[in-house]
């Protein structure tokens, strides 16, 4: 395929040397683009704009159009693979994803199979083929999943939650079916984001939501295992080039360290640690990707700049930091906010990457 015009994204991953911190939201194909809304209605719902290539491919350029991003990413769901599984997803205006099926006790696990990404899935697929294409080197096209824990939160609550009571409850009184459960995500996921790369996904990201709602315990035993299982079967290399993994667990700071170890290239951070301080932590094990607050982008202008220095200033110089929002851009954000912020990253953190910054704080890259 066609040589990466811009491989910022991809050599900040690797901590190799940047001209300057590349940039790019979670989310950033989303409702506070009006021409996101537009293509959403004319796909009538959003399970059609999920499971249309075409349209799938379309929403995810748009941002690209706007604005100066180092990185695409996959337009799509974390929960295609429980759907895929024969859950029936299906969304309700105001209360978020919901399945026909829930997954409460052994029966419903031992029920599950492992989605095959070429058939199930195939329409995700498809639109990783269609976006790289369209991209034609332009900029990295990244690929995803949600993390077993957090899907399995989802299949077992049957939709949103804010007690987990149902996936706790499993956790605690019947952990076998709970591993089996996971043990079935992990595989499914494993095959679901290599399938990705092998469609043309340049790096790939696991969003591990709900993980942070774990004591250290659980966390180290229902959530991060099965992620270190995934990293340990994911394909690391296309054609001579390396295929970074990027790990992020909402409010998993005090995980730093173990996360780092599972073999990763990258850790996304929320905006409750320091980002320098994250880089104390994990030293030259990884990348950092993150981590300002979404919020910051209903600030002016000024606000935003002051911000994004900050967010800059504490991660110091060098290479390996993604510049990226420490949760997805919310729908009610101003665009000309987000222009101010892309453009803010690249213009203040030239200076963290030229000779002397980094002769001075005697590092390399």
């Amino acid at each position: 395929m066609t040589p990466l015009k811009n491989d910022r994204f991809i050599r900040a991953l690797l901590r190799q040397p940047v001209d300057m911190t590349p940039v790019w939201m979670m989310r950033q194909a989303g409702r506070y683009l009006p021409e996101y809304r537009a293509t959403r209605a004319r796909a009538g719902n959003f399970m059609t704009l999920c499971q249309t290539p075409e349209l799938a491919c379309e929403v995810t350029l748009q941002p690209l159009a706007r604005y100066a991003l180092d990185a695409a990413i996959l337009f799509s769901d974390i929960l295609t693979v429980p759907d895929a599984m024969g859950l029936g997803l299906y969304f309700s205006e105001g209360e978020g994803p919901q399945f026909e099926k829930v997954v409460r006790c052994a029966a419903d696990v031992e029920a599950l199979g492992v989605p095959d990404p070429q058939q199930e899935l195939r329409y995700v697929m498809d639109a990783v083929s269609l976006i790289r294409r369209e991209l034609d080197g332009r900029v990295p096209l990244i690929g995803f999943s949600g993390s077993p824990f957090t899907l399995a939160t989802y299949m077992v609550e049957g939709g949103s939650t804010k007690t987990f009571q149902h996936i706790k409850g499993l956790l605690f009184d019947q952990p076998e079916v709970a591993h089996q459960l996971l043990d079935v995500l992990a595989k499914s996921v494993t095959q679901y984001l290599n399938a990705q790369i092998a469609a043309g996904a340049q790096a790939v990201m696991i969003f591990d939501t709900w993980g942070g709602v774990l004591s250290t315990r659980d966390y180290l035993a229902f959530s991060l295992h099965y992620m270190q299982q995934i990293v340990d079967g994911l394909t690391r290399e296309v054609d001579g080039q390396r295929v970074p993994v990027i790990l992020f667990t909402k409010t998993g700071a005090l995980w730093l360290e173990q996360m780092a170890a599972t073999g990763c290239d990258a850790l996304g951070l929320d905006w409750m640690l320091p980002i320098g301080v994250a880089r104390q932590r994990v030293g030259q094990q990884v990348a950092l990707q993150g981590n300002m607050d979404p919020c910051v982008l209903y600030a002016s202008p000024e606000r935003i700049k002051e911000e994004v220095s900050t967010v800059l200033a504490s991660y110091g110089a060098g290479s390996g930091h993604v510049f990226n929002l420490g949760h997805g851009i919310h729908p009610q954000i101003d665009p000309d906010n987000v222009q101010v912020f892309i453009d803010s990253v690249h213009e203040y953190s030239r200076p963290y990457h030229s000779a002397e910054a980094l002769s001075n704080a005697g590092v390399l890259a």
